[in-house]
Protein backbone atom coordinates (compact mmCIF):
# COMPACT_ATOMS: atom_id res chain seq x y z
CA UNK A 1 0.00 0.00 0.00
CA UNK A 2 1.67 3.41 -1.01
CA UNK A 3 0.54 6.57 0.77
CA UNK A 4 0.21 10.02 -1.02
CA UNK A 5 1.22 12.46 1.85
CA UNK A 6 1.62 15.10 -0.64
CA UNK A 7 4.38 17.16 -2.83
CA UNK A 8 7.37 14.70 -2.67
CA UNK A 9 9.94 15.31 -0.12
CA UNK A 10 12.82 17.81 -1.63
CA UNK A 11 15.82 15.80 -2.58
CA UNK A 12 18.83 15.10 0.38
CA UNK A 13 22.34 15.39 -0.77
CA UNK A 14 23.64 11.70 -1.95
CA UNK A 15 25.28 10.06 0.44
CA UNK A 16 22.74 11.05 3.17
CA UNK A 17 22.25 8.59 5.42
CA UNK A 18 18.69 6.93 5.82
CA UNK A 19 17.83 4.91 9.20
CA UNK A 20 15.37 3.58 11.39
CA UNK A 21 16.14 3.01 15.66
CA UNK A 22 15.51 0.64 18.12
CA UNK A 23 16.76 -0.33 21.63
CA UNK A 24 17.60 -3.63 23.29
CA UNK A 25 15.38 -3.32 26.42
CA UNK A 26 12.26 -2.25 24.44
CA UNK A 27 12.20 -5.46 21.87
CA UNK A 28 14.73 -7.95 22.41
CA UNK A 29 13.05 -9.96 24.99
CA UNK A 30 14.73 -12.83 26.31
CA UNK A 31 15.41 -11.58 30.02
CA UNK A 32 16.63 -15.13 31.05
CA UNK A 33 19.50 -14.81 28.83
CA UNK A 34 20.86 -11.93 30.64
CA UNK A 35 21.78 -10.53 33.37
CA UNK A 36 19.18 -8.34 35.29
CA UNK A 37 18.92 -4.28 34.90
CA UNK A 38 17.85 -1.29 36.72
CA UNK A 39 15.09 -1.64 34.69
CA UNK A 40 13.93 -5.17 35.44
CA UNK A 41 14.35 -4.43 39.10
CA UNK A 42 12.06 -0.94 38.37
CA UNK A 43 9.06 -2.59 36.53
CA UNK A 44 9.03 -5.59 38.76
CA UNK A 45 8.06 -3.06 42.10
CA UNK A 46 4.31 -2.25 41.17
CA UNK A 47 3.06 1.34 40.12
CA UNK A 48 6.12 2.10 38.49
CA UNK A 49 5.05 1.02 34.72
CA UNK A 50 1.30 2.47 33.79
CA UNK A 51 0.21 -0.96 32.72
CA UNK A 52 1.73 -2.65 35.30
CA UNK A 53 4.01 -4.51 32.50
CA UNK A 54 7.85 -5.91 31.91
CA UNK A 55 10.14 -6.22 29.07
CA UNK A 56 10.80 -9.99 29.61
CA UNK A 57 9.11 -10.71 26.33
CA UNK A 58 8.67 -7.67 24.73
CA UNK A 59 9.15 -7.80 20.65
CA UNK A 60 11.11 -10.96 21.21
CA UNK A 61 13.19 -9.64 18.97
CA UNK A 62 16.33 -11.92 19.99
CA UNK A 63 14.55 -15.03 18.35
CA UNK A 64 13.41 -12.85 15.80
CA UNK A 65 15.86 -10.70 14.81
CA UNK A 66 15.74 -12.09 10.88
CA UNK A 67 12.19 -11.37 10.52
CA UNK A 68 13.48 -7.80 11.48
CA UNK A 69 15.90 -7.40 9.80
CA UNK A 70 13.79 -8.70 6.62
CA UNK A 71 11.97 -5.45 7.81
CA UNK A 72 14.66 -3.09 7.38
CA UNK A 73 15.45 -4.37 3.98
CA UNK A 74 12.19 -4.25 2.51
CA UNK A 75 12.13 -0.70 4.07
CA UNK A 76 15.27 0.20 1.86
CA UNK A 77 17.09 2.15 4.56
CA UNK A 78 20.48 2.12 4.47
CA UNK A 79 21.57 2.08 8.52
CA UNK A 80 19.45 0.05 12.03
CA UNK A 81 20.40 2.03 14.86
CA UNK A 82 20.12 -0.71 17.86
CA UNK A 83 21.54 -1.19 20.99
CA UNK A 84 24.01 -3.54 22.78
CA UNK A 85 22.61 -4.27 25.88
CA UNK A 86 25.56 -4.07 28.48
CA UNK A 87 23.48 -6.77 31.07
CA UNK A 88 23.49 -9.16 27.86
CA UNK A 89 27.11 -8.61 27.01
CA UNK A 90 27.86 -9.79 30.58
CA UNK A 91 26.17 -12.61 30.37
CA UNK A 92 27.63 -15.97 29.16
CA UNK A 93 27.28 -16.29 24.60
CA UNK A 94 25.92 -12.66 25.57
CA UNK A 95 28.14 -11.18 22.30
CA UNK A 96 27.01 -14.07 20.07
CA UNK A 97 23.76 -12.55 19.70
CA UNK A 98 25.28 -8.88 18.37
CA UNK A 99 27.54 -11.16 16.07
CA UNK A 100 24.39 -12.91 14.55
CA UNK A 101 22.48 -9.79 14.77
CA UNK A 102 25.47 -7.74 13.01
CA UNK A 103 26.29 -10.72 10.31
CA UNK A 104 22.39 -10.86 9.10
CA UNK A 105 22.27 -7.12 8.47
CA UNK A 106 25.26 -7.09 6.72
CA UNK A 107 24.00 -9.69 4.59
CA UNK A 108 20.93 -7.36 4.01
CA UNK A 109 22.53 -4.81 2.81
CA UNK A 110 21.92 -2.65 6.18
CA UNK A 111 24.89 -0.64 7.92
CA UNK A 112 24.96 -1.72 11.67
CA UNK A 113 25.01 1.41 13.99
CA UNK A 114 25.14 0.29 17.36
CA UNK A 115 24.36 2.13 20.57
CA UNK A 116 26.81 0.97 23.51
CA UNK A 117 24.34 2.35 26.40
CA UNK A 118 20.44 2.78 26.55
CA UNK A 119 19.55 2.65 30.03
CA UNK A 120 19.95 -0.90 30.93
CA UNK A 121 22.45 -0.65 33.49
CA UNK A 122 23.23 -3.70 34.99
CA UNK A 123 22.12 -4.53 38.87
CA UNK A 124 25.60 -5.29 39.70
CA UNK A 125 26.76 -1.71 38.53
CA UNK A 126 23.93 -0.07 40.09
CA UNK A 127 24.27 -2.12 43.36
CA UNK A 128 27.75 -0.50 43.41
CA UNK A 129 26.58 2.86 43.33
CA UNK A 130 25.59 3.29 39.52
CA UNK A 131 26.11 6.24 37.40
CA UNK A 132 26.51 8.22 41.03
CA UNK A 133 30.26 7.01 41.16
CA UNK A 134 32.96 7.83 38.64
CA UNK A 135 34.37 4.16 38.32
CA UNK A 136 30.43 3.93 36.51
CA UNK A 137 32.41 5.28 33.74
CA UNK A 138 35.50 3.37 33.82
CA UNK A 139 33.41 0.04 33.75
CA UNK A 140 31.42 1.44 30.72
CA UNK A 141 35.15 1.64 28.67
CA UNK A 142 35.76 -1.60 29.75
CA UNK A 143 32.00 -2.38 28.69
CA UNK A 144 33.21 -0.60 24.93
CA UNK A 145 36.20 -2.35 24.15
CA UNK A 146 34.68 -5.65 24.52
CA UNK A 147 31.95 -4.59 22.17
CA UNK A 148 34.70 -3.06 19.87
CA UNK A 149 36.80 -5.73 19.49
CA UNK A 150 34.29 -8.30 19.05
CA UNK A 151 32.38 -5.99 16.27
CA UNK A 152 34.65 -3.45 15.17
CA UNK A 153 35.46 -5.69 11.97
CA UNK A 154 32.23 -5.45 10.92
CA UNK A 155 30.88 -2.29 12.46
CA UNK A 156 31.94 1.34 11.00
CA UNK A 157 29.69 3.80 12.70
CA UNK A 158 29.35 3.60 16.63
CA UNK A 159 27.04 5.51 19.27
CA UNK A 160 28.42 5.93 22.61
CA UNK A 161 25.55 7.18 24.90
CA UNK A 162 21.53 7.52 24.55
CA UNK A 163 20.16 10.52 26.09
CA UNK A 164 22.29 11.01 29.44
CA UNK A 165 19.70 14.10 29.70
CA UNK A 166 16.75 11.76 30.27
CA UNK A 167 18.61 9.15 31.90
CA UNK A 168 19.75 11.74 35.11
CA UNK A 169 16.38 13.57 35.07
CA UNK A 170 14.11 10.98 34.51
CA UNK A 171 16.24 8.12 35.96
CA UNK A 172 17.44 10.07 38.82
CA UNK A 173 16.17 13.68 39.69
CA UNK A 174 12.65 12.43 39.43
CA UNK A 175 12.42 8.92 40.29
CA UNK A 176 10.06 8.51 36.47
CA UNK A 177 12.15 5.98 34.91
CA UNK A 178 14.94 3.60 36.15
CA UNK A 179 16.87 3.22 38.96
CA UNK A 180 14.21 5.25 40.23
CA UNK A 181 16.28 7.81 42.50
CA UNK A 182 14.40 10.69 42.96
CA UNK A 183 17.74 13.24 43.90
CA UNK A 184 16.41 16.02 42.36
CA UNK A 185 19.59 18.04 41.68
CA UNK A 186 21.69 16.11 43.74
CA UNK A 187 21.53 13.86 40.35
CA UNK A 188 23.82 15.92 38.38
CA UNK A 189 26.54 13.65 39.57
CA UNK A 190 24.97 11.03 37.12
CA UNK A 191 24.71 13.91 34.31
CA UNK A 192 29.21 14.10 34.83
CA UNK A 193 30.04 10.90 35.15
CA UNK A 194 28.00 9.39 31.58
CA UNK A 195 29.58 12.67 30.22
CA UNK A 196 32.66 11.17 31.09
CA UNK A 197 32.03 7.75 30.07
CA UNK A 198 31.24 9.07 26.80
CA UNK A 199 34.59 10.72 26.64
CA UNK A 200 36.33 7.18 27.38
CA UNK A 201 34.34 5.47 24.89
CA UNK A 202 35.67 7.80 22.31
CA UNK A 203 39.14 6.72 23.50
CA UNK A 204 38.63 3.24 23.79
CA UNK A 205 36.70 2.99 20.28
CA UNK A 206 39.59 5.23 18.56
CA UNK A 207 42.36 2.50 20.50
CA UNK A 208 40.13 -0.19 18.52
CA UNK A 209 40.40 1.36 15.18
CA UNK A 210 37.01 3.26 15.21
CA UNK A 211 36.91 6.30 13.22
CA UNK A 212 32.82 7.24 12.96
CA UNK A 213 31.81 7.84 16.12
CA UNK A 214 29.00 10.03 18.03
CA UNK A 215 26.72 10.45 20.68
CA UNK A 216 23.01 10.42 20.73
CA UNK A 217 21.67 13.51 22.85
CA UNK A 218 18.04 15.16 23.31
CA UNK A 219 17.76 18.54 23.06
CA UNK A 220 14.67 20.63 21.27
CA UNK A 221 14.19 24.80 21.40
CA UNK A 222 12.84 26.35 24.65
CA UNK A 223 10.21 28.83 24.25
CA UNK A 224 9.68 31.58 27.25
CA UNK A 225 5.90 31.50 28.50
CA UNK A 226 6.06 35.37 28.30
CA UNK A 227 8.46 38.36 27.99
CA UNK A 228 8.11 38.59 31.54
CA UNK A 229 11.69 39.02 33.26
CA UNK A 230 11.13 35.79 35.75
CA UNK A 231 9.38 33.10 32.48
CA UNK A 232 12.78 34.50 30.51
CA UNK A 233 14.65 33.30 33.48
CA UNK A 234 13.28 30.13 34.06
CA UNK A 235 13.27 29.39 30.29
CA UNK A 236 16.91 29.93 30.19
CA UNK A 237 17.90 27.81 32.89
CA UNK A 238 15.68 24.88 31.75
CA UNK A 239 17.65 25.38 28.67
CA UNK A 240 20.91 24.86 30.38
CA UNK A 241 19.80 21.98 32.49
CA UNK A 242 18.39 20.17 29.32
CA UNK A 243 20.32 21.12 26.48
CA UNK A 244 23.37 23.22 27.07
CA UNK A 245 24.68 21.30 30.08
CA UNK A 246 24.53 18.17 27.83
CA UNK A 247 25.85 19.59 24.26
CA UNK A 248 28.17 22.23 25.59
CA UNK A 249 30.86 19.73 27.62
CA UNK A 250 31.14 17.58 24.07
CA UNK A 251 31.22 20.23 21.39
CA UNK A 252 32.89 22.91 23.48
CA UNK A 253 34.79 20.94 26.30
CA UNK A 254 33.05 23.09 28.94
CA UNK A 255 29.92 23.31 31.05
CA UNK A 256 27.19 26.23 31.27
CA UNK A 257 28.37 29.18 33.07
CA UNK A 258 27.98 27.86 37.48
CA UNK A 259 27.36 24.13 36.22
CA UNK A 260 31.10 23.17 36.33
CA UNK A 261 31.21 24.22 39.89
CA UNK A 262 28.87 21.44 41.32
CA UNK A 263 30.09 19.04 39.11
CA UNK A 264 32.10 15.83 41.49
CA UNK A 265 35.56 15.37 41.34
CA UNK A 266 38.85 16.80 42.05
CA UNK A 267 39.91 17.85 38.36
CA UNK A 268 36.34 18.99 36.39
CA UNK A 269 39.30 20.85 34.07
CA UNK A 270 40.58 16.97 33.60
CA UNK A 271 37.19 15.14 32.84
CA UNK A 272 36.63 18.20 30.78
CA UNK A 273 39.50 16.96 28.21
CA UNK A 274 38.11 13.64 28.25
CA UNK A 275 34.70 14.32 27.38
CA UNK A 276 35.61 16.32 24.69
CA UNK A 277 37.18 13.68 22.92
CA UNK A 278 36.49 14.75 19.35
CA UNK A 279 33.69 13.37 17.82
CA UNK A 280 33.15 12.58 13.73
CA UNK A 281 29.32 13.79 14.41
CA UNK A 282 26.60 14.63 16.38
CA UNK A 283 23.76 13.01 17.37
CA UNK A 284 20.09 14.93 18.05
CA UNK A 285 17.04 13.15 19.03
CA UNK A 286 14.31 15.41 18.64
CA UNK A 287 11.02 15.18 19.35
CA UNK A 288 9.35 18.93 20.01
CA UNK A 289 9.46 21.92 21.88
CA UNK A 290 8.60 22.99 25.61
CA UNK A 291 7.16 26.05 26.76
CA UNK A 292 8.55 26.98 29.87
CA UNK A 293 7.53 30.00 32.02
CA UNK A 294 8.28 30.59 36.26
CA UNK A 295 7.21 28.24 39.17
CA UNK A 296 4.43 28.53 40.16
CA UNK A 297 4.43 26.87 43.37
CA UNK A 298 1.77 23.96 41.87
CA UNK A 299 3.37 20.54 39.95
CA UNK A 300 3.28 20.62 35.70
CA UNK A 301 2.72 18.10 33.68
CA UNK A 302 4.51 17.21 30.66
CA UNK A 303 3.74 14.19 27.88
CA UNK A 304 2.16 12.42 31.38
CA UNK A 305 4.96 13.11 33.37
CA UNK A 306 4.66 14.98 36.03
CA UNK A 307 7.18 17.89 37.66
CA UNK A 308 7.33 18.65 41.02
CA UNK A 309 6.73 21.90 42.10
CA UNK A 310 9.61 22.57 43.82
CA UNK A 311 11.33 23.09 40.34
CA UNK A 312 12.86 26.06 39.31
CA UNK A 313 10.59 26.34 36.16
CA UNK A 314 7.28 24.64 35.46
CA UNK A 315 6.45 23.98 31.75
CA UNK A 316 3.44 25.16 29.85
CA UNK A 317 0.96 24.20 27.36
CA UNK A 318 1.91 25.15 23.93
CA UNK A 319 -1.57 25.74 22.46
CA UNK A 320 -2.90 25.93 19.06
CA UNK A 321 -1.23 22.64 17.84
CA UNK A 322 -1.97 19.02 16.90
CA UNK A 323 -0.64 16.49 20.11
CA UNK A 324 0.68 13.08 19.57
CA UNK A 325 -1.17 10.34 21.27
CA UNK A 326 1.91 10.81 24.03
CA UNK A 327 0.52 14.66 24.21
CA UNK A 328 3.62 16.07 22.62
CA UNK A 329 3.29 18.87 20.27
CA UNK A 330 3.64 18.32 16.67
CA UNK A 331 5.84 21.34 15.84
CA UNK A 332 8.20 20.28 12.73
CA UNK A 333 9.37 23.99 12.47
CA UNK A 334 11.10 23.75 15.51
CA UNK A 335 13.49 21.19 14.33
CA UNK A 336 14.67 24.10 11.69
CA UNK A 337 14.73 26.34 14.61
CA UNK A 338 16.54 23.61 16.78
CA UNK A 339 19.48 22.87 14.18
CA UNK A 340 19.81 26.86 12.77
CA UNK A 341 20.52 27.66 16.86
CA UNK A 342 23.26 25.00 17.33
CA UNK A 343 24.90 25.69 14.01
CA UNK A 344 24.67 29.73 15.09
CA UNK A 345 25.70 29.07 18.94
CA UNK A 346 28.24 26.61 18.18
CA UNK A 347 29.76 28.03 14.56
CA UNK A 348 33.16 25.83 13.16
CA UNK A 349 33.52 23.89 16.54
CA UNK A 350 30.00 21.87 16.15
CA UNK A 351 30.65 18.65 13.99
CA UNK A 352 28.12 17.30 11.58
CA UNK A 353 24.82 16.67 12.65
CA UNK A 354 22.90 13.35 12.78
CA UNK A 355 18.83 13.24 13.86
CA UNK A 356 18.92 9.63 15.30
CA UNK A 357 15.66 9.70 16.47
CA UNK A 358 12.32 11.59 15.57
CA UNK A 359 9.27 9.85 15.72
CA UNK A 360 5.66 10.17 17.41
CA UNK A 361 3.02 7.97 19.16
CA UNK A 362 -0.13 7.13 17.51
CA UNK A 363 -2.36 4.19 17.15
CA UNK A 364 -3.58 2.24 13.96
CA UNK A 365 -2.02 0.45 11.07
CA UNK A 366 -3.80 3.08 8.85
CA UNK A 367 -1.47 5.99 10.57
CA UNK A 368 -2.15 9.04 8.53
CA UNK A 369 -0.90 11.57 11.42
CA UNK A 370 2.21 9.55 11.66
CA UNK A 371 2.98 9.97 7.67
CA UNK A 372 2.06 13.56 8.26
CA UNK A 373 4.21 14.00 10.90
CA UNK A 374 7.40 12.59 9.17
CA UNK A 375 6.04 14.40 6.08
CA UNK A 376 6.74 17.55 7.91
CA UNK A 377 10.18 16.87 10.27
CA UNK A 378 11.74 16.01 6.90
CA UNK A 379 10.84 19.33 5.25
CA UNK A 380 11.89 21.11 8.06
CA UNK A 381 15.20 19.23 8.19
CA UNK A 382 15.58 20.58 4.59
CA UNK A 383 15.17 23.55 5.31
CA UNK A 384 17.78 23.21 7.54
CA UNK A 385 20.50 21.73 5.28
CA UNK A 386 19.29 24.51 2.39
CA UNK A 387 20.37 27.52 5.43
CA UNK A 388 23.70 25.37 5.46
CA UNK A 389 23.45 22.86 8.73
CA UNK A 390 25.78 20.03 7.75
CA UNK A 391 23.16 17.04 8.54
CA UNK A 392 24.66 13.56 7.55
CA UNK A 393 21.66 11.15 8.19
CA UNK A 394 17.73 10.67 9.40
CA UNK A 395 16.94 7.70 11.89
CA UNK A 396 13.13 7.01 12.49
CA UNK A 397 12.10 6.40 16.04
CA UNK A 398 11.24 3.72 15.77
CA UNK A 399 11.28 0.37 13.11
CA UNK A 400 8.73 -1.59 15.49
CA UNK A 401 6.10 -0.71 18.08
CA UNK A 402 8.05 -1.61 21.67
CA UNK A 403 8.51 -1.20 25.62
CA UNK A 404 8.00 2.33 26.10
CA UNK A 405 9.86 2.31 29.38
CA UNK A 406 7.13 3.73 31.93
CA UNK A 407 4.38 3.61 29.54
CA UNK A 408 4.40 0.18 29.09
CA UNK A 409 2.74 -0.86 25.95
CA UNK A 410 0.23 1.70 25.81
CA UNK A 411 2.26 3.83 23.54
CA UNK A 412 2.88 3.27 19.69
CA UNK A 413 6.00 4.90 17.73
CA UNK A 414 6.32 2.05 15.12
CA UNK A 415 6.19 1.90 11.62
CA UNK A 416 5.89 -1.94 12.06
CA UNK A 417 2.52 -2.88 14.27
CA UNK A 418 3.33 -5.33 16.91
CA UNK A 419 0.84 -7.44 18.13
CA UNK A 420 1.59 -8.35 21.67
CA UNK A 421 -0.08 -11.23 21.83
CA UNK A 422 1.07 -13.30 18.85
CA UNK A 423 4.23 -10.95 18.23
CA UNK A 424 3.38 -11.16 14.97
CA UNK A 425 4.73 -7.55 12.58
CA UNK A 426 2.66 -5.81 10.21
CA UNK A 427 3.94 -2.83 8.69
CA UNK A 428 1.38 0.13 8.64
CA UNK A 429 0.68 2.75 5.96
CA UNK A 430 3.77 4.90 7.34
CA UNK A 431 6.34 2.00 7.24
CA UNK A 432 5.23 1.84 3.19
CA UNK A 433 5.15 5.96 2.51
CA UNK A 434 8.63 6.08 4.43
CA UNK A 435 9.85 3.00 2.22
CA UNK A 436 8.03 4.60 -1.00
CA UNK A 437 10.12 8.38 0.10
CA UNK A 438 13.47 6.36 0.22
CA UNK A 439 12.69 5.09 -3.01
CA UNK A 440 12.15 8.39 -4.24
CA UNK A 441 15.33 9.28 -2.70
CA UNK A 442 17.14 7.08 -4.68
Amino acid sequence: MATDAGDPIPRFPDGFLWGVSTSAHQIEGAADARERSVWDVFTAEPGRVKDGSTAAVACDHYHRYPEDVALLAGLGVGAYRFSVSWPRVNSPGGLDFYDRLTDELCAAGVRPVPTLFHWDLPVSLEEAGGWLTRDTAARFADHVSVVAERLGDRVTKWITLNEPAEHTLLGHALGAHAPGRRLLFDALPVAHHQLLAHGLAVRALRAAGADDIGIANSHGPTWPASGEPADLEAAGFYDVLLNRLFAEPVILGEYPDGMGELMPGDDIPADLEVIAEPVDWYGINYYAPTRVGAPDGTDSEYGGLALPAELPFSVREIEGRATTDFGWPVVPEALTELLTGFRDRYGDKLPPIVITENGCSYEGLDDQDRIAYLDGHLRALHTALEAGVDVRGYFVWSLMDNFEWAEGYARRFGLVHVDYTTLERTPKASYHWFRDMLRNQG
